[in-house]
């Protein structure tokens, strides 16, 4: 089938159906069947992931895009995840950016051939170990225990849990802010260093997480900021959160006037141009540090920055 890119948001009457329905009402010419697979030949887009499944029920503000031909098979189904450390109860790994931490909860039932079609770095990192994934319903062999989550277009270091014991000794260290994360963000404008303080929502209104001053509504969520460099234009921050909620550091700095480079959701009208050429998001998880869960030994990872973002930065010193 021969169409043209387009992408189309998913207005307020729309939301709650599927996506077969809504590709069917804006492209009016395909079946149902045509419709079907236009997902299936990997070429639809929802929020910049791709999606296989026509059944998804879209919300009001997603972005589907129609690509004119098939997205690429991710690179990282050639590639070694780097495993930073490995044992019986938990794994870290180099997370790279173009690829989601976890499956979203409507996949989560995908058996091995739907999986290997559009791979997670859990999925990635299980078949690197050598645990076989999911080839029938309710299949009882072990999986990797999700503790933490990195947005698909930042990279870095995330750990997985490997038993309950694991899962629960880490979530409790996470739920208490005792976990170190520190991320390197890059962003138009010059910032100052400071301490974010906020509550944050799920919908501040327009479909999108964001802050609130309303009373018992939402979570507290605090992000240290430093100065790592100052570039013509741009700074380089040193972010260290205190709270770990959903998009933080890249709604607290949006909300702050300075969006990350390369952020297409929380860019706000007013806020310094982004002329970086930034090709992702320029959010990168640095360091991780934790105590092991079940040994008590004090842990600490570092990631430099991968090339992509290197690149870009050695390009914006050149320009000063």
């Amino acid at each position: 089938m021969t169409i043209p890119a387009q992408s189309h948001v998913v207005l307020s009457e729309q939301a709650g159906k599927t996506l077969a329905a809504c590709l069917r009402f804006w492209l009016p010419s395909h079946s149902w069947a045509q419709a079907r697979k236009l997902v299936a030949a990997r070429r639809v887009r929802i929020n910049g992931e791709l999606w296989l499944d026509d059944a998804r029920r879209l919300k009001a503000s997603d972005l589907v895009e129609v690509l004119p031909r098939a997205d690429k098979l991710p690179t990282t189904l050639l590639d070694q995840i780097p495993i930073r450390y490995i044992d019986e109860h938990l794994i870290v790994v180099e997370k790279p950016a173009g690829i989601s931490t976890v499956r979203h909860p409507a996949e989560r039932d995908w058996l091995e051939g739907r999986r290997l079609l559009v791979l997670t770095l859990d999925d990635l990192v299980m078949r690197q170990v050598g645990m076989s994934l999911p080839r029938k319903k309710h299949d009882p062999r072990p999986r990797l225990r999700i503790v933490q989550r990195l947005d698909k277009e930042t990279s870095g270091l995330v750990v997985f849990a490997r038993t309950v014991e694991a899962e629960r000794g880490l979530g409790l260290q996470f739920r208490r802010h005792t976990v170190t994360r520190r991320y390197l963000a890059l962003v138009p404008g010059i910032v100052t260093p400071q301490t974010i303080r906020s509550t944050l929502i799920r919908d501040r209104g327009d479909g999108k997480r964001g802050s609130t001053t309303l009373k018992n509504a939402g979570k507290d969520a605090i992000t240290h900021v430093t100065v790592e460099e100052r570039l013509r234009d741009y700074t380089l921050l040193s972010c260290r959160l205190e709270t770990g909620r959903t998009h933080q550091i890249r709604i607290h700095l949006a909300e702050l006037g300075h969006p990350v480079c390369g952020d297409r959701v929380y860019h706000r009208p007013g806020a310094p141009a982004d002329a970086s050429g930034a090709p992702r998001l320029a959010l990168h998880a640095v360091e991780l540090g934790f105590t092991h869960p079940i040994t008590e030994e004090v842990m600490h990872w570092d990631m430099p920055a991968p090339p992509d973002l290197r690149e870009l930065l050695e390009r914006l010193r050149g320009s000063q």
